[in-house]
């Protein structure tokens, strides 16, 4: 049984590769050949908390375990087994894993649901996702302008220095969430904010969002009126949705819930964009069944 680094991950999963496994994963639910079970959490009174999600892709099966503090961080493992046998394969270090499908899942998202002359993004957040989000939207769209705030001026400063050397991008950072909003095409969220981090009235018509920061249900970074806006909301998964997304879960009665659709069945063409002035939202949650489908492409590329 292979141990696999972070290092090695990052070596073995480029974002373009990435973004293509997803969209295999999702053709693959939508004929029934994959299967994703929905994350679990066990919260102790100390503040730790572990979290554990299992899936299979119909080659392989796995789960990914992290454990975290909110004083001391995250760490993150994903186990890899053979479908046929049940075989052991790999224990693989998933921080790098996860940063990586999760920025291709709004990947893929951004490549079917956003208007194909979004040249403008904006970011919302500067911190653990944001990196895997600008390089994921940048392989999905063509992104000529880009904009970046978060609550940290610095952070936000130094992040667009970063992204700027490592895409060969000009990337702005920006003084408010307002001015990163305004006259973007494309817009992530990717904060750990309980509370809207934008405003519906920013968000201009023909918008495509990815809100990808929140997967607790009390917790949201979109307010309902923008929620309310959406033409067409997609997410990696219902059941998981019901459970997690705070986004939709505060925005909605029950009935709303009929207006969601997933996002396998936008890959394989059941639901689409209708116009160039309707706002798309990808509320993403992260699903194991994408952890299993990259962990399986880092280990046969390992081997």
């Amino acid at each position: 049984m292979l141990y696999l680094t972070e290092a090695q991950v990052r070596q073995a999963l480029p974002m373009d590769e990435c973004i293509g496994l997803m969209r295999s994963v999702f053709d693959r639910l939508a004929a029934g050949e994959a299967i994703n079970q929905p994350r679990r959490r066990l919260i102790l009174p100390t503040r730790s908390v572990l979290h554990y999600m299992a899936g299979s892709d119909g080659r392989y099966f796995g789960a990914k375990i992290y454990a975290s503090n909110p004083k001391h961080g995250a760490t993150f493992l994903f186990l890899l087994y053979r479908a046929e046998d049940a075989a052991p394969l790999a224990i693989i270090e998933a921080n790098a894993l996860g940063q990586i499908r999760t920025g291709a899942a709004s990947g893929l998202a951004t490549s079917l649901l956003a208007r194909p002359d979004s040249h403008t993004l904006a970011i919302i957040g500067s911190g653990f996702q944001a990196r895997t989000q600008l390089e994921a939207m940048l392989a999905a769209a063509p992104i000529e302008h880009i904009r970046v705030w978060s609550r940290s001026g610095e952070k936000s400063a130094a992040f667009a220095r970063e992204a700027s050397g490592l895409f060969g991008k000009p990337v702005e950072a920006v003084p408010s969430a307002e001015e990163a909003v305004r006259g973007a095409d494309i817009l992530v969220t990717a904060t750990n904010s309980a509370d809207p981090v934008v405003d519906s009235a920013w968000v201009s018509p023909g918008a495509h969002i990815n809100a990808m920061g929140s997967n607790q249900a009390r917790r949201r970074e979109l307010p309902a009126d923008l929620v309310a806006r959406a033409g067409l909301i997609v997410v990696d998964n219902v059941e998981q949705s019901r459970m997690e997304s705070g986004d939709l879960i505060l925005a909605f009665q029950e009935e709303d819930w009929q207006r969601v659709v997933e996002l396998q069945d936008v890959v394989t063409g059941k639901h689409c964009r209708q116009n160039a002035e309707e706002i798309t939202l990808f509320k993403s949650n992260g699903l194991a069944v994408e952890d299993v489908i990259a962990a399986g492409w880092v280990y046969e590329r390992s081997t």
